[in-house]
């Protein structure tokens, strides 16, 4: 047995409003690889399919890791979040920069479709941040129970009364 206790309401509820907005990023990530990838060869050839290929996984690391952090420290205290969320956006600004940097390089893809991908998986995910945020059921307070599990008050007040 767990002696460990539930994690709050709000917590639970934020978790799961989170894990709802990875799975939709996942979802709308996959669907856009496959439009681009499609729209990129017809319009680019492989130029095209490798553009579309770097704007998804551009999109999947700087998206995915906000959502990541904030799923890795919904029980922690608001600093220790900020400071993590902080520290992940300096981390994917960096990696993305020198993912450009090196790439601007080369010649074996397209930029357009790179940069039209790279945008709408971008947009999209914040698109769906949001709204997971915006349905997910997050207390903004949380009630103390009044009562302990076998009947007593928790603030020690005297008797329960049934």
């Amino acid at each position: 047995m767990s002696t460990a206790s539930p994690a709050p309401l709000s917590e639970a509820a934020a978790a799961d409003a989170f894990r709802r907005a990875l799975r939709d990023m996942l979802v709308m990530l996959g669907i856009l690889l496959v439009l681009g990838v499609g729209i990129g060869a017809l319009t680019a050839g492989w130029p095209g399919v490798w553009g579309a290929l770097i704007g998804v996984g551009l999109a999947l690391i700087f998206s995915g890791t906000t959502v990541v952090s904030v799923l890795r420290t919904v029980n922690t205290t608001p600093a220790h979040t900020t400071a993590v969320i902080m520290g992940a956006w300096l981390g994917k600004i960096v990696v993305v920069f020198i993912a450009l940097a090196v790439l601007s390089r080369f010649d074996f893809y397209n930029r357009m479709v790179l940069g039209l991908v790279l945008f709408a998986g971008v947009l999209g995910s914040a698109v769906l941040d949001l709204r997971a945020v915006q349905r997910g059921r997050i207390p903004y307070i949380e009630p103390k129970p009044t009562q302990g599990p076998t009947g007593e008050p928790v603030d020690g007040s005297g008797p329960a009364v049934s």
